[in-house]
């Protein structure tokens, strides 16, 4: 899935939370284990009697705080009966984060596991054979319609999912598919499973932004400040800076969004695929905080480097793309001629991403 398609469906217009409770999904079960009903406020009543209402023979007390059983009738006064047990966790590793039916879409005759990426085909060597090809034909599934049809990209992952639950590109997949269809506590549920299965962080802008979806910025801020950011790839540092940026925006912190985008990456002089974004996303701000000039000359600088990013090559390299700034009405002056400046003298960009080689 292009990065372009996948950030335009993301709340608030930006690019892709709380934290897992002790790792695990949520199950279900009620705190500690116990019915609704409470717990009687005066005296117990003796060892196991039939009726419920007498103790050691006496009338019982109109003040007493009785129990009920779901068909209306009065619990016994024994501690069975007063805490009845749930029963045992069907699915205590998450596996099972899918609905229980599920109508499985048929895979056209002329999908191949061989489409499936290569690194993805390797985790699925702990199944078997035929339940790997399963697995792969419904991720090959996924990556052809996730832009044009989601809603079935959606059911091919739960298929693979129920298939292979245990797999952390299945799980991943899931979840991309949840978030593109607006489902963000699933996709949450899935990140956190899949963070759990690989020990990656690389999915965290996306885990942030799902807590955003889900009305929660406090708690997407707090999840983005979790990990330190230079242990992170330099793309997704980026889309975390837009997801932190979005939260900021959530909570009318305008400033301080603008300064979640004021990184290194931010530079008008060299384009990577995630330019275009991070120009956009910090155009955006700069209009919320009624600097139009200043905002219009962001945009043109994402248009001139989404150009040169066509021009020279895949966008989805790494390779670094030089992008020349045109004088523009009404623009920073200064700032164009420091720019030719440097480009005459040789001078590198100051802040340029690590790992990136000149074209």
């Amino acid at each position: 899935m292009s990065e372009s398609g996948d950030r335009g469906r993301r709340p608030g217009g930006k690019p892709r939370g709380g934290r897992p409770s002790g790792g695990r999904p949520y199950s279900g079960r009620p705190d500690n284990g116990r019915s609704s009903g409470g717990r009687p406020s005066s005296g117990r009543s003796s060892g196991g009697q039939a009726d419920g209402g007498r103790s050691g023979g006496g009338r019982a007390d109109s003040n007493e705080k009785r129990l009920w059983t779901r068909d209306g009738a009065p619990a016994r006064g024994d501690r069975g009966a007063r805490e009845r047990e749930l029963p045992p966790d069907p699915d205590p590793y998450g596996t099972r984060s899918v609905r229980p039916r599920h109508d499985e879409p048929v895979v056209p005759e002329d999908v191949k596991p061989a489409e499936l990426d290569r690194v993805a085909r390797a985790q699925l060597k702990t199944l078997s054979k035929e339940n790997a090809e399963g697995v792969a034909n419904h991720l090959v599934m996924v990556a052809r319609l996730i832009d044009s049809d989601p809603e079935l990209a959606h059911k091919h992952a739960v298929s693979a999912a129920r298939r292979a639950g245990r797999i952390a590109v299945v799980r991943e997949t899931l979840a991309i598919t949840a978030y593109t269809t607006g489902d963000f506590a699933l996709a949450l549920r899935e990140l956190r499973t899949y963070r759990r299965i690989s020990g990656r962080n690389d999915q965290l802008p996306m885990m942030v932004d799902s807590e955003r979806g889900m009305g929660r910025p406090d708690k997407a801020l707090e999840l983005g400040r979790s990990v330190e950011r230079s242990t992170l790839a330099t793309d997704v540092q980026v889309e975390l800076a837009i997801a932190m940026s979005g939260a900021r925006l959530d909570l009318g912190e305008t400033e301080l969004a603008l300064r979640e985008l004021e990184i290194p990456q931010l530079d008008p002089s060299t384009a990577y695929s995630y330019s275009p974004g991070l120009f956009d996303a910090y155009a955006a701000v700069l209009e919320d905080l009624g600097r139009a000039d200043e905002a219009e000359q962001w945009w043109e600088r994402s248009e001139r480097a989404s150009a040169a990013l066509a021009v020279g090559g895949d966008p989805d390299d790494e390779d670094i793309v030089e992008v020349e700034e045109e004088l523009l009405p009404g623009g920073d002056e200064d700032e164009v001629d420091q720019d030719d400046d440097d480009q005459a003298s040789g001078k590198a960009p100051d802040a340029s991403p690590e790992g990136a080689a000149s074209e």
